[in-house]
C-alpha cells in the first residue's frame, strides 16, 4: 500500500483522530465521569472500560450522523449543537493537539496547500484551530455545515481541492476513519488511513485506503522523504 507522491498537489485533513487527539479526550472525560463507581471496575480504575466504551460506540454514532445525513436532518443537528455549545461555551474543555501534528504541518505547508475536511460544526471546529493557533496553515476549512451532504459523501473533499485550485484527484485525504477514507476515495482522490484515532487497520483496509501509518509522526516521515 502506498501512495504516489508525484500526484499529490494538496492535502486535506481530518480534525477528530487526526488532528486532534479526541478519543484519548472522552475517554479521560467518561473515566472522570465513572469516578463515583469505582468499586465496579479492575484496580478501581474506570479508564479500561471507558476506553473500550468509546471505541464500541464510534460505528454506531457515524452511522447515526449519516442517517441525519440523508435524512437532510444534519444541519438541523449541527445547529442544535452550536446552540448547545454557545450556552456552555465557559464550560468547555479544551482540545488535545495529537502528537506529532504541529511538526507535519510545519513540514508540509511549505510544499503542499492545506485544507480541514471536519464532520465537526463550524464553531467548534474554529475553536479547536484557535486554541493551537492553526488557523493560518489552511487555505479552507470545510465542516458538516459547509456542503450540502458530509462525509462519507465526496462533496466535502471536492469543495476543499476547488479552494486549493486542484483537482480531487491530485490531493490526499488524510482521517483515523472508514468516513474519511469513503469520502476521499468517492471524490477521487488518494487516501492515508491513521491508526492513532478511532479507526482499526482492518477497516481502513477495507474501505480502500491507499496507505496506513501508525501516527501523524509516521506520516512526517513520508513527506521527509
Amino acid at each position: 500500500m502506498a501512495i504516489d507522491l508525484s500526484r499529490v498537489k494538496g492535502l486535506c485533513f481530518d480534525v477528530d483522530g487526526t488532528l486532534s487527539d479526541t478519543d484519548d479526550v472522552w475517554v479521560a472525560q467518561l473515566a472522570q465521569s465513572l469516578r463515583f463507581a469505582r468499586f465496579l471496575f479492575k484496580k478501581g480504575d474506570p479508564k479500561p472500560f471507558a476506553r473500550w466504551f468509546v471505541m464500541a460506540t464510534e460505528t454506531p454514532m457515524n452511522g447515526m450522523y449519516h442517517l441525519m445525513d440523508r435524512l437532510s436532518l444534519d444541519d438541523n443537528i449541527a445547529s442544535l449543537y452550536s446552540k448547545l455549545n454557545q450556552k456552555r461555551k465557559n464550560r468547555v474543555r479544551p482540545f488535545q493537539l495529537m502528537n506529532g501534528a504541529r511538526e507535519l504541518l510545519d513540514l508540509v505547508r511549505a510544499s503542499y496547500p492545506l485544507t480541514v475536511v471536519s464532520a465537526r460544526d463550524d464553531a467548534s471546529t474554529q475553536r479547536f484551530l484557535d486554541q493551537f493557533d492553526l488557523g493560518d496553515f489552511f487555505v479552507k476549512v470545510v465542516t458538516n455545515q459547509t456542503c450540502e451532504y458530509t462525509k462519507p459523501y465526496p462533496h466535502p473533499v471536492r469543495c476543499a481541492a476547488e479552494s486549493m485550485g486542484l483537482k480531487p484527484e491530485e490531493c490526499v485525504m488524510i482521517g483515523d476513519t472508514t468516513v474519511d477514507i469513503l469520502a476521499g476515495k468517492r471524490a477521487g482522490a488518494q487516501t492515508v488511513g491513521l491508526l492513532c484515532g478511532f479507526g482499526e487497520e482492518e477497516e481502513l483496509r477495507r474501505a480502500g485506503a491507499d496507505l496506513i501509518c501508525k501516527d501523524l509522526v509516521e506520516l512526517r516521515e513520508l513527506f521527509s522523504r
